[in-house]
């Protein structure tokens, strides 16, 4: 019996569609939590901290930007518990009007000047709710894009929300050259934080129009969903949680010491301005809309660890040139190294991870699983500006571009012992709904 030409066009189709709406509310995510990241580098140090010294106002703030990544892992464990018990798109609402509240108040918090302490410790409290709500963001974006999608395309269309990120940056960036460009004063930090409700209530309306998860809906059916999932991830799957943490410090913490460090780097020693730093992170974000389709799409063909390998491999090296090429002021330089920091070093490792790891994790307990290890990374990476930030005042330069490059050899040793899963290419490949937990204590 013929098939019909247009029937095994209809799952690419609502693959997309459910991956592009998880990528604009990624997107506004990020744009949200990028944003403190600039402004603690630019801004926050004298802002919300009483000091005289420059470098100790940046490690005030940047320490408060730590708190949100340490925030992060309990937003990642109520995202996967509720995921996987009420459904992945509960948690994509909830976790984006956290998210959203807590960027636009931040924008209108009083100053050290105006409030003394009282400002700084509701700098923290906000950021605690950011850091929930980015923890709880991300394995319910991924999820609902490779549920929704054909196994052997999981890779490409896993790697359409992550195209958030880079939007989200490339969005915070911009924010600030245009709010410079058109306020003065505080005025220029905290209109890109108020601009944030505008994208709020689109991304709610974009997400509210999204079905759920067939994977979930299907261990609903089969009455397979677990009371407690993300407890049953940690006591049987904390290894694999640690792995995936592990896989992660190369990409989320170089991601950190090339963006948000660099800011305050070229400032201290004099190398460059931070729009040189803010400009070389927009045109690799702007790169970046393409090359996460690229390497997600290369996955599906020669597997996932191959192209992690690319990108964990590339932070080893380029950790010392990267930081030789910042150190000659050179403008088009500077630009090109933060670039190809995000193009090679962080491009090729985040557009596999949303199908890799969803593809370690059966559907009952897959939420709790990614959004655990995923999140447990920030633990490290949300301190590296800051423990960057005190290696170069002790040793100069070549402490945090060591650093840099031991983030990506720690990933190259986790990445070789995780089991490839992609279709094409993996010697004993298992259905997601058949990973490496346990799937049949039902509720």
């Amino acid at each position: 019996m013929s098939r019909s030409p247009t029937a095994p066009t209809r799952p690419h189709n609502k693959a997309g569609k459910v991956s592009f709406a998880s990528m604009i509310g990624s997107a506004v995510e990020s744009y949200d939590f990028f944003i403190y990241g600039t402004a603690a580098a630019g801004w926050f140090g004298r802002v919300f901290f009483h000091t005289t010294e420059p470098i100790v106002g940046i490690l005030a703030a940047f320490a408060t930007m730590a708190v949100g990544f340490f925030m992060r892992p309990l937003g990642g464990y109520l995202a996967g518990h509720f995921g996987d018990r009420l459904g992945r798109k509960t948690v994509l609402l909830w976790s984006l009007l956290a998210m959203g509240g807590a960027t636009v108040l931040i924008g209108a918090l009083p100053t050290y000047e105006q409030a003394g302490v009282l400002a700084p410790l509701l700098l923290i409290l906000l950021r605690m709710i950011q850091g929930i709500g980015f923890g709880a963001e991300w394995g319910g974006a991924v999820l609902m894009a490779c549920e929704h999608a054909p196994a052997n395309r999981r890779g490409f269309f896993g790697a359409v929300p992550q195209i958030g990120i880079p939007l989200g940056l490339l969005m915070a960036n911009g924010a600030f050259l245009l709010s410079a460009a058109l306020f003065e004063g505080d005025w220029v930090w905290r209109a890109p934080f108020l601009a944030s409700v505008i994208m709020v209530a689109v991304g709610m309306w974009i997400r509210l129009g999204v079905s759920e998860s067939p994977e979930f809906e299907k261990a609903k059916a089969e009455n397979t969903l677990i009371r407690q999932p993300a407890l049953q991830v940690i006591r049987n799957d904390w290894r694999k949680v640690l792995q995936i943490a592990g896989l992660r410090l190369a990409e989320t913490g170089g991601y950190y010491i090339a963006t948000s460090f660099m800011l305050s780097y070229v400032l201290l020693a004099g190398v460059a301005s931070k729009e040189n730093v803010l400009w070389g992170t927009m045109i690799g974000s702007a790169l970046g809309l393409g090359s996460h389709l690229f390497f997600g799409a290369l996955s599906d063909r020669i597997g996932r660890k191959p192209v992690f390998l690319l990108g964990s491999l590339f932070t080893i090296a380029f950790g010392i040139p990267m930081f030789m090429m910042i150190n000659s002021g050179v403008v088009i330089i500077v630009v090109v190294a933060v670039a190809l920091a995000l193009v090679l070093s962080h491009d090729p490792i985040f557009a596999v991870e949303a199908s890799w790891f969803t593809e370690q994790f059966p559907a009952n307990v897959r939420s709790s699983g990614i959004s655990l290890g995923y999140n447990c990374a920030s633990l490290i990476a949300g301190a590296l500006p800051f423990i960057a930030t005190a290696l170069f005042a002790k040793v100069g330069w070549m402490g945090p571009a060591i650093l840099f490059s031991l983030l990506g050899v720690v990933s190259t040793l986790c990445a070789l012992k995780m089991r490839e899963t992609a279709p094409a290419v993996a010697k004993d490949p298992q259905p997601m709904e058949h990973g490496g937990s346990v799937v049949n204590q039902a509720v």
